[in-house]
């Protein structure tokens, strides 16, 4: 039920807020942080849940997008949606992650995205600006994937 609930709660589109870094997050030790540490920077913002199977599969491919690009200004940061966080910390036990994790139990930042499923990643410029959005993690795709954060580094 949690997770209908969820997803019904992603559908919900407020037109005062439009996805932005302007929100805050948990880290690991459950302060609150704020997206916006990432301007200057391009930025591929992810959701994703522990029950996610894509997620499974966009996990080694945002690894292996850290570590080719964060030299060049690239920051990965996948925001996991469990309302327990012992479902996300299993779930990076098995699948590792190199780049940056954050926390929104209560879905308040998802929300202000118009989340349609799982996962979804936004890819914001070097000026904190919405570039691109995606639904979903597809392997054939992660090439095109690849070009979108490659064109914004280049700017």
């Amino acid at each position: 039920m949690r997770k209908l609930l969820l997803l019904l709660s992603f559908m919900t589109w407020s037109l005062s807020a439009a996805p932005s870094l302007d929100y805050q997050v948990q880290n690991f030790q459950g302060e609150l942080v704020s997206l916006s540490e990432f301007k200057g920077k391009v930025v591929y913002l992810d959701f994703w849940a522990s029950w996610c199977g894509p997620c499974r599969k966009s996990f080694p491919w945002m690894n292996a997008m850290h570590q080719k690009y964060q030299q060049q200004g690239l920051a990965i940061v996948a925001i996991n949606l469990d309302e327990d966080r012992a479902l996300a910390e299993k779930f990076l036990s098995k699948l590792p992650a190199d780049f940056h994790i954050r926390f929104d139990p209560e879905a308040d930042v998802a929300s202000q995205f118009d989340l349609q499923g799982m996962p979804s990643s936004y890819i914001f410029n070097r000026q904190g600006e919405l570039v691109q959005t995606h639904l979903g993690f597809f392997e054939e795709k992660s090439a095109g994937y690849e070009n979108e954060i490659v064109e914004l580094l280049k700017e």
